[in-house]
């Protein structure tokens, strides 16, 4: 336990996270075992030695195939025809474009450098204060891990075997609900402060939108139907995503060249890396979890409290909106999937409605300070200092809570889809 509680006191201190993992595995296998250091070594490759998690670089490049061929402007001009005559046009637009986006990339991050750029100078230029522009434009990139399909899904569901194929399924709905509640408090805003139309309703124009963008808007109904539809896995989706993106970009809309697909290239294993070194690591810190015990030791302080699901339910999300605060969701994922994961399983919650519930938690911990990082990638897409995005962002919270305490405690709206598809039992 002394392991466990050091672990988490250098990741509050700041420490990398991949490093802090491997030098913590690293000294349990020395000190305490007494075992040869290769055995670090060894537990440090078998956290990636697995084919699915290639569905992560491919998920990556593809969000960044789309941001550079200029689909997201096509989402944009779609999302602006649909909503753009309603009081608080724009912000809505904002919303209903990261929703559409959400089903291409599996990114926040994704969404909100590469559409929030688009939208921030679109509500600037139809005269909305930068602040709002850019509070709207951080919450609704929350969205995107949510609506299948989704990084964050796949590795949940790797760390604790439970089908990514119900998991993305089992996303639908509070996606669905947090883009509502999002445009609900748009609503109220536009009241308030007099937002307007952007433009007339079209139906000349709606159409001819739909037109411009069709071919990005097959993107997520083939991955995500081919996925839940049995014909290919998450990987070979993430595989088909990148070539469908690189067509889109290359050879249809004529906007990707030759030479723009290295610099693509580099950034996706740059993040990709970052993210594969930390699951890597993990595999060590699981193992060293699973000899000290901590599930079982877990379980038991949880049904020493209450053996109630709501109970565990809450204390699960009070803990997630915490370390949300301070670390970024894959390294959270993976650490306490394994200890969380056998106690809901004993108090009767499914795994599916725990790993959607995880992972909307984790999101809204992207916007959360003082490690939110869609925070500092708007205001740096947006040019605004960091303390008044925070302030602007602030009764975003509200709906998105609110959601997440539906779906916690409204299991039914996780997994009236999961089961209907057979991935429920």
């Amino acid at each position: 336990m002394l392991f466990v509680l050091l672990l988490f006191a250098l990741l509050a201190a700041g420490a990398p996270i991949a490093i802090t993992l491997v030098a913590v595995g690293l000294l349990y296998v020395v000190l305490v075992i007494g075992m040869d250091p290769l055995i670090a070594a060894q537990r440090v490759a078998t956290g990636i030695d697995s084919f699915p998690l290639l569905a992560i670089p491919f998920f990556i490049l593809a969000a960044e195939l789309m941001n550079f061929a200029g689909i997201t402007d096509r989402i944009f001009r779609l999302a602006k025809s649909m909503v753009g005559s309603i009081p608080g046009a724009l912000a809505h637009v904002n919303v209903l474009a990261s929703m559409i986006f959400a089903g291409m990339s599996g990114s926040a991050v994704a969404d909100a450098g590469g559409l929030g750029k688009i939208e921030i100078k679109a509500m600037k230029d139809d005269g909305y204060d930068v602040d709002f522009s850019a509070a709207v434009t951080a919450a609704s990139s929350t969205i995107g891990p949510i609506i299948p399909p989704s990084i964050s899904f796949v590795i949940f569901g790797l760390t604790s075997s439970v089908s990514i194929s119900g998991l993305f399924a089992g996303g639908f709905i509070p996606g669905a609900m947090m883009g509502a509640s999002l445009m609900a408090l748009i609503a109220y805003y536009a009241r308030k402060r007099g937002y307007g139309r952007s433009q007339s309703f079209s139906a000349r124009e709606l159409v001819a939108a739909l037109g411009d963008s069709v071919l990005a808007l097959m993107t997520p109904v083939i991955i995500v139907g081919g996925i839940l539809g049995g014909i290919f896995t998450p990987t070979e989706a993430g595989a088909f995503a990148v070539l469908y993106a690189f067509v889109l970009g290359k050879f249809v809309y004529r906007s990707l060249a030759w030479n723009d697909v290295p610099k693509l290239i580099f950034e996706t294993a740059l993040t990709s890396a970052n993210v594969l070194f930390i699951i890597a690591a993990s595999g060590l810190i699981g193992w060293v979890m699973t000899a000290e015990q901590v599930p079982v030791r877990f379980a038991e302080f949880i049904i020493g409290i209450s053996d109630a699901p709501w109970v565990f339910l809450l204390l699960v999300n009070v803990l997630l909106f915490v370390l949300g605060c301070f670390m970024p969701s894959a390294p959270v994922i993976i650490m306490l999937t394994p200890i969380l994961l056998p106690t809901a399983v004993m108090l009767g919650v499914h795994p599916i409605h725990l790993g959607v519930v995880m992972v909307l938690n984790l999101m809204i911990g992207l916007i959360t300070p003082p490690v939110g990082l869609c925070l500092f990638v708007v205001a740096d897409v947006a040019e605004l200092p960091l303390a008044r995005l925070i302030r602007a962002i602030l009764p975003f919270f509200v709906p998105l809570i609110l959601v997440l305490l539906l779906i916690t405690y409204v299991p039914g709206l996780v997994m009236i889809l999961p089961n209907a598809l057979g991935y429920g039992s």
